[in-house]
């Protein structure tokens, strides 16, 4: 069923869009099958897959690095009130820097390599993920603490079996809206340094003013992107809530 009202909002989408391109100049708003048309050309000739795949790449680099540095700051800031004194600053500070001056930053400093440009989405998506984080180890249940003391866990059991468990739902919340932020983060660093991927295609057909192009890479990319959260973030999100 929900399939199914998926379906018909996307049908009604595309019906207002082909009578919105009927009313309008084509060069402005041009109709469905003028996108679909490019978009046939352009996986004809190799460029489309190629960059899709190119973008993916580094959206999946940066979002790993980002959840991996960001959780391990947000738990230990959670955990450690002197941490959270210490670091609080510099991660605000981080959190409101604008994208666009880190990656200008990055590429300054690193130049205009692929290095640069997957820490510079890492670094902007990093505090997100620590704040959420941090909220997720604070919140951590005090009985199941002192039940883990009183059972002698080590280390190991205590991470598997009290404080995962208890993160997950944050963890996973931090992922959803952590891959909506990166693929983002990544077109404008791809459109400002790199010589491939969705980000430099959209800056290359901007300049040629073919709306259709860019419409065409925007809504195949976003179709990725919504596959990629119905088929791993949706499912680990309902893992994650399972106990409810």
């Amino acid at each position: 069923m929900a399939l199914l009202a998926r379906l018909l909002s996307g049908a009604l989408l595309i019906a207002c869009w082909w009578l919105a391109s009927r009313a309008t100049d084509p060069r402005t708003l041009p109709s469905p099958e003028a996108v679909a048309a490019f978009l046939v050309r352009e996986a004809g000739s190799g460029d489309l897959l190629r960059n899709i795949g190119i973008t993916l790449w580094r959206v999946a680099a940066s979002f790993c690095l980002a959840m991996a540095t960001g959780a391990v700051l947000g738990i230990a800031l959670g955990r450690s009130r002197r941490a959270d004194r210490l670091l609080d600053t510099p991660l605000l500070v981080l959190l409101n820097t604008p994208a666009l001056v880190i990656t200008v930053l990055a590429y300054i400093w690193l130049g205009l390599t692929e290095t640069a440009a997957i820490l510079a989405v890492a670094l902007n998506k990093m505090p997100n993920v620590a704040v959420i984080l941090r909220e997720g180890a604070r919140g951590l249940d005090p009985g199941l603490e002192e039940m883990a003391q009183a059972f002698r866990y080590d280390r190991r059991t205590w991470i598997r079996h009290v404080l995962l468990p208890q993160l997950e739902p944050f963890a996973v919340a931090a992922a959803r809206s952590g891959i909506s932020l990166a693929w983002k983060i990544v077109l404008v660093v791809e459109l400002l340094g790199r010589p491939n991927g969705v980000g430099y295609a959209i800056s290359y057909y901007f300049q040629l003013f073919d709306v259709a192009a860019l419409i065409g890479y925007s809504l195949v990319f976003s179709a990725v992107m919504l596959a990629v959260d119905a088929v791993l973030l949706q499912p680990l999100d309902a893992h994650a809530r399972r106990w409810r």
